[in-house]
């Protein structure tokens, strides 16, 4: 059939090459796609930048060494309250020896469920008269002090996180805010915590050395020791072999111990030891103290028989004695990779473009308790960087992120109640 005058003609199509040129902007439109995506994806949920570094810079201008608790807690109260919280203290000073309590802030949920928030209040020493400086995107002291972004960048997190709540809606759950004292002295705080949050709440423990993103799924379980040896004391230059040194004890059992890192998971240390009166007195007493720690709990106490052991052969086979007592500070927190908490922290921090990362610590923290005392507890990292030194800092993006992937776990954690309460 030959066309009419108005029929459409087909025409081949014709394929153009794609240029060098036009292949580079090609992958630049792609990436500029890519990063609004992320931006669209922070904006579903955003925090006010300057205004939790304001924060923050206000946390760490307040003095609160361990012990010393009282006026951040003070702060963190009027915040709270503030935002329509119902803010409570526990009676653990009496244990812990601080002049104040833990705090415990209940903001209501908009939907079932809940969560727990937690950061540590106290700092470690130089930790009194912090200046704060910014220089190059980073927060740092003036060089005299920690800066004490361990942990008040957990808390300043923390308080960025429920105003965001409060202010922008939507559904949450109950959200529980614990802010625990004299954690730098073993826990203390979490450790004797008198609050009656329902066991197996999902609870983040905002206090980590790593980037925002990262997921601290193994911790260890640490056990510490006090051990006092008794000898005899004698006339050093006169009758020294009427004598038993404590001190030689203590030697020849630390000598027997196995110390250092025993495995991937696991170290021991002795840490202090002090003895003697006098250069010409035989010391009838020394007293070392030290630790272990392991990812594994049996590890650990098979390293706690060994060391202990170590001790009490030394003191029979040279005519002492010893008193020894051991704690057990905080259990082992283990989580697999699988695990539906380890899933959905996962999901979210890439969800608002950050790089997550699961990770472990030699170190302990609230997690760690709180673990024990049945919360379904994990630590994150909130970015600090060369804590418990003259050179602490913080980055100031590093900040903003904890914020933000704060507040986006407790907006997703409202979507999977069922599957993150452990019983």
């Amino acid at each position: 059939m030959v066309p009419g005058p108005d029929s459409e003609v087909s025409t081949p199509e014709v394929t153009t090459p794609i240029t060098a040129e036009e292949e580079v902007a090609d992958r630049k439109m792609a990436e500029a796609n890519a990063f609004e995506t992320i931006v669209n994806k922070k904006a579903l949920h955003s925090i006010d930048p300057e205004r939790v570094l304001e924060c923050f810079l206000d946390l760490v201008r307040i003095d609160s060494p361990s012990f010393h608790e009282l006026e951040i807690a003070k702060y963190c109260k009027k915040v709270f309250e503030d935002l329509g919280c119902t803010v409570k203290f526990d009676k653990s000073q009496k244990k812990t020896g601080s002049n104040v309590g833990n705090l415990l802030a209940i903001l209501p949920g908009t939907t079932e469920g809940e969560i727990v928030l937690c950061a540590h209040m106290d700092t470690v020493n130089p930790g009194v008269g912090v200046v704060p400086i910014i220089k190059d995107g980073l927060v740092l002291s003036k060089g005299n002090t920690v800066l004490g972004a361990d942990d008040k960048a957990g808390v300043a997190s923390i308080i960025e996180a429920v105003k965001c709540l409060v202010e922008q809606g939507g559904k949450y759950p109950r959200v529980w805010v614990l802010l625990t004292t004299c954690e730098e002295r073993g826990l203390l705080g979490a450790d004797f915590e008198e609050f009656n949050i329902p066991k197996g709440t999902p609870c983040l423990v905002l206090d980590s050395e790593h980037a925002p993103g990262a997921i601290i799924a193994h911790a260890p379980s640490k056990y510490d020791f006090e051990a006092e040896f008794t000898g005899k004391a004698a006339h050093a230059g006169v009758e020294p072999e009427e004598g038993v040194s404590a001190i030689a004890i203590a030697a020849e059992a630390i000598a027997h111990m196995n110390l250092g890192r025993l495995d991937d998971g696991t170290t021991a240390n002795v840490g202090t030891v002090t003895g003697g009166r006098a250069n010409n007195i035989v010391p009838n007493s020394c007293v070392i103290t030290g630790e272990c720690r392991s990812m594994s709990e049996a590890k650990a106490k098979e390293v706690v028989e060994n060391m202990d052991s170590a001790m009490r052969n030394a003191a029979k086979d040279l005519g002492g004695q010893v008193k020894i007592e051991w704690h057990h500070r905080y259990p082992a927190v283990e989580f697999s990779d699988d695990d539906p908490l380890v899933q959905l922290l996962v999901k979210v921090a890439d969800k608002v473009g950050l790089n997550s990362i699961i990770s472990k610590t030699g170190g302990g923290s609230d997690a760690n308790v709180l673990s024990h005392h049945g919360l379904n507890s994990i630590a994150l990292g909130n970015g600090m960087t060369n804590y418990h030194s003259l050179h602490e800092s913080i980055k100031i993006e590093d900040l903003e992120n904890c914020a933000l992937y704060t507040l986006a776990i407790v907006y997703e954690v409202a979507k999977h109640l069922d599957i993150l309460h452990k019983k």
